[in-house]
């Protein structure tokens, strides 16, 4: 039990770095503590050669297990379940490769832009950085910059239908962020960038047969590092998930997602929008087509 604790603090963090030395030493503490749960975490991983590669090559898992992650009020033994049940899923729907490479730090073009002036691309990844809100990420980039990206992890409802929860969104974390978001937004047609990631995620997701996406509410963030010292959030979370026809769940730290965003019908728009409209909706044809194109590309 100890030699592995140690092994995986010595994986996941640096001990000669003050900070990371601290944190690899609470690590070990509450690992132990916990040890007799994590140990169901521990055999799911060694149950076969594939999920046993996937552990040796990424040394979170059992960390973020002990950490208070994804969610507010989440525990050890919904963590375990909640990771546990985000790799089955990956298992069961990619083939053996593409699974433990999303796995570690490997990625997966879903998107990429026809614009020949810029490299403008979407892909899925999994960044050690972003583990406290997910466990993998659809990421959008402009010449290797971050535009924007979504942080999620798939589950099952109680009902038992397959789902995806998102625990954060994130933008350009630029000095120019504005002038950026702007930028792409008018190379979207005026639609906006945070739109256009969303709407794939949930491409990607009707792929993978999800039937049901959550997304994590401000009630519900496992941090308070969206709330300024005078209680004003910086970045609210709740409003643009309506905007996109969420609905807040019984569980008030969750919204539900629709699956497919609302569009309007050109009758809908105002003559004078109609061109700009048409060439967005064929924009977004292209981009519906190709992500489950894609996505189909890597599945069993």
């Amino acid at each position: 039990m100890l030699a592995e604790i140690y092994n995986v603090a010595r994986r996941a963090y640096r001990f000669k770095h003050l900070r990371e030395g601290r944190r690899a030493v609470v690590f070990m503490l509450r690992a132990a503590l916990h040890w007799n749960a994590l140990r169901e975490l521990y055999r799911f991983f060694h149950e076969n050669e594939v999920r046993t590669e996937l552990y040796a090559r990424n040394p979170y898992m059992i960390e973020q297990a002990t950490r208070a992650f994804f969610y507010a009020g989440s525990t050890v033994r919904t963590r375990i379940r909640l990771i546990r049940t985000h790799y089955a899923f990956l298992e069961e729907k990619l083939n053996a490769a593409q699974f433990i490479r999303l796995g570690i730090d490997g990625t997966h073009e879903i998107w990429r832009s026809p614009e020949n002036d810029m490299e403008w691309r979407a892909y899925l990844k999994f960044e050690p950085g972003q583990r406290k809100e997910g466990l993998l990420s659809v990421i959008m980039d402009v010449d290797g910059a971050h535009l924007y990206q979504i942080i999620f992890w798939f589950g099952t409802t109680e009902e038992g239908e397959r789902s995806l929860t998102i625990g954060a969104m994130q933008g350009p974390n630029t000095d120019n962020a504005r002038e950026f978001v702007r930028e792409m937004t008018k190379r979207a047609h005026r639609f906006r960038t945070k739109n256009l990631i969303l709407y794939m995620t949930q491409a990607a997701a009707r792929t993978l047969g999800v039937q049901r996406i959550f997304a994590v509410s401000n009630a519900g963030y496992y941090a308070n590092n969206h709330v300024r010292r005078d209680r004003k959030l910086k970045t609210d979370f709740g409003t643009f998930w309506e905007e996109v026809g969420g609905r807040l769940t019984e569980d008030i730290r969750f919204y539900e997602l629709p699956l497919t965003l609302h569009r309007k019908t050109i009758e809908e728009v105002p003559a004078r929008k109609r061109a700009v409209y048409r060439r967005r909706f064929e924009m977004l044809d292209d981009i519906d087509t190709e992500v489950e194109e894609r996505m189909r590309a890597v599945l069993k």
